[in-house]
């Protein structure tokens, strides 16, 4: 069996801890992980000054496939992201095709899928303050929400359960339980 892969989306002001999160829970879970960065600069700056290199450009990765598709918060990261054609695209072609999930946290669920029209019709969350940007998505203020494909984070504080959410949808209750027994969660 082919294994499962995800790709995080790193923009400059990324939410670090909504992104290296994620990483670890999913590498931990088995999967294969690659950081991209969405400019042709691999070395990218997070909210908080921290320097991150990632894998790969997008313009690299922009016509694979990944069974995730992870786009971390944090301003103006999500707006960063969001100003992204090629990233969009993928988004979009993700979720109209039933490849794979999407997941997003904080600012990037309104930002990206909700200021896209993305989130019409389904239950989400995201960071407080967000809520005008989730087009047709009914908000909740829970720290997960999963509806279908879309997996939503509310915030920081959120970043285990919304990883250990990704790792459920992608390889069922039993490795999500194994990685939180691994991490004391």
């Amino acid at each position: 069996m082919e294994k499962k892969n995800a790709f995080i989306f790193l923009a400059e002001g990324f939410e670090e801890i909504e992104a290296v999160t994620p990483i670890d829970l999913l590498r931990r879970a088995g999967l294969e992980v690659k950081t991209v960065a969405v400019t042709d600069n691999r070395v990218v700056v997070g909210a908080h000054g921290v320097p991150y290199t990632a894998d790969c450009t997008l313009k690299e990765i922009a016509q694979q496939e990944a069974d995730a598709l992870v786009l971390p918060g944090g301003l103006p990261g999500a707006q960063n992201l969001h100003d992204s054609p090629e990233l969009l695209a993928m988004i979009r072609r993700q979720l109209d095709t039933n490849r794979g999930i999407v997941g997003a946290i904080c600012a990037s669920p309104a930002f990206i899928l909700g200021e896209e029209g993305m989130l019409q019709g389904k239950r989400a969350t995201c960071y407080p303050g967000c809520e005008p940007k989730m087009k047709g998505a009914e908000v909740l203020s829970d720290l997960v929400v999963v509806d279908g494909a879309i997996i939503t984070g509310k915030g920081p504080a959120a970043s285990i359960p919304f990883g250990l959410a990704l790792v459920e949808a992608l390889l069922g209750t039993t490795a999500a339980k194994e990685v939180a027994d691994g991490i004391l969660y």
